[in-house]
């Protein structure tokens, strides 16, 4: 297996992307699980528009108490999405690739990085209305633009990138564990 894993193991960029995308779709997902469920239990209605909303938060941010609550349960429901879906997309990227499950997460969240940088430099260069993350309303997205970046904004910006690349590499982990199993299930019988 050392054998193997020298002459295959390594950084898979084409099992890493995957995995991307793996994580991208699961956010998805479960973004709108959060949003249903919100729906659900009366904090929004199907009828709800982007108006009502803007306005119904707008209030929420006047009072100081329901805004410090709201934004500490959106962070948190936040990192919580974010940490499962690069789980997922890391354990997508560690199956696939079959050894070095650490690096396959990594890469990963190398992925997501690049890419958010190249989106981010498209839209500056080609202005607001060509900012495809900011139309992409079921991806989760950090609540700040670059008008009202933050201290906040900045550490809660990193939270986000830790809980990702945490969440990725413990999928990538998973991935490649099954490996193992598989491997030690030869030797046994």
């Amino acid at each position: 297996m050392a054998q193997q894993k020298q002459q295959f193991g390594g950084i898979k960029w084409g099992s890493a992307f995957f995995g991307w995308l793996t994580a991208t779709g699961t956010a998805l997902l479960l973004t709108a699980l959060v949003a249903a469920a919100g729906t659900a239990i009366g904090l929004a209605t199907a009828d709800t528009g982007a108006g009502q909303a803007v306005d119904e938060a707008t209030r929420a941010a006047q009072d100081p108490a329901t805004a410090a609550t709201v934004g500490l349960t959106g962070s948190i429901v936040l990192l919580v999405i974010l940490f499962l879906a690069y789980v997922c997309g890391g354990y997508v990227a560690g199956r696939m690739a079959r050894f070095s499950g650490v690096k396959q997460g990594v890469a990963v969240w190398v992925w997501a990085v690049v890419i958010a940088i190249v989106i981010a430099a498209l839209g500056a260069l080609a202005g607001s209305q060509f900012d495809v993350l900011a139309n992409l309303n079921g991806l989760p997205r950090l609540p700040i633009n670059e008008g009202t970046l933050t201290t906040g904004g900045i550490i809660a910006a990193l939270l986000a990138l830790a809980a990702a690349l945490a969440g990725a590499i413990l999928g990538g982990l998973a991935g490649m564990r099954y490996h193992r199993k598989v491997d030690r299930a030869g030797f046994d019988h």
